[in-house]
């Protein structure tokens, strides 16, 4: 086996063990035994569990965003909004060992960081085109931040709560976070007083 093949391996059997797991859950012993190589060779390849950890949570993190930016481009904010929760899901779905790894607390700092740092990343995307819309409308730009991280959140934690549920279907869960995000949307109050 090559190095890289060697280190994919490990990245492939250090996954599946960190999302049935968690990090503290996981040891280099237990990802080397599974990968039938020694301890050191886990070290020389990633320095650590944490090394390996950092690798992984990257990866799957890139996936993520990748997926998630490249639906916010172009078409009817309603179609845009339809294609992110539908990305997400589907991440869910094709991924879910990597979900279950970002929704975790990571203990160790990555480049790209935790899932709340995707969140983040993401809500700045829908922010940037929910400020054209409120431009658009008369809405202040301003409050368009808001917005996004509630949007983003919501399908967000509908995507864990469906990450164990997987029902119902996912086009019928996104089809509600639309109606849900699109309708209230679509009848903003200029400026929204509590009740009570």
């Amino acid at each position: 086996m090559t190095g890289s093949e060697r280190r994919q391996q490990l990245l492939n059997v250090a996954r599946a063990l960190f999302a049935a797991k968690g990090f503290d859950g996981t040891s280099v012993e237990e990802i080397a035994a599974r990968a039938n190589v020694s301890k050191p060779v886990v070290y020389e390849h990633f320095g650590g569990k944490e090394g390996i950890y950092a690798v992984v949570v990257d990866r799957e993190t890139r996936v993520l965003l990748d997926r998630m930016v490249s639906t916010l481009h172009g078409g009817h904010p309603r179609v845009m909004l339809e294609q992110a929760a539908c990305a997400l899901l589907g991440y869910v779905e094709d991924s879910h060992d990597g979900f279950r790894i970002l929704v975790r607390d990571s203990p160790v700092a990555s480049s790209t960081g935790t899932f709340s740092t995707v969140l983040n990343d993401i809500a700045s995307q829908v922010e940037h085109i929910l400020a054209q819309q409120f431009a658009a409308r008369g809405y202040e730009e301003k409050l368009s931040a808001v917005y996004a991280q509630a949007l983003v959140g919501m399908v967000a934690l509908t995507g864990q709560w469906w990450l164990d549920a997987r029902k119902p279907k996912r086009e019928e869960v996104a089809a509600h976070l639309v109606n849900l995000a699109w309708n209230g949307l679509s009848h903003l109050e200029h400026k929204p007083e509590l009740l009570g």
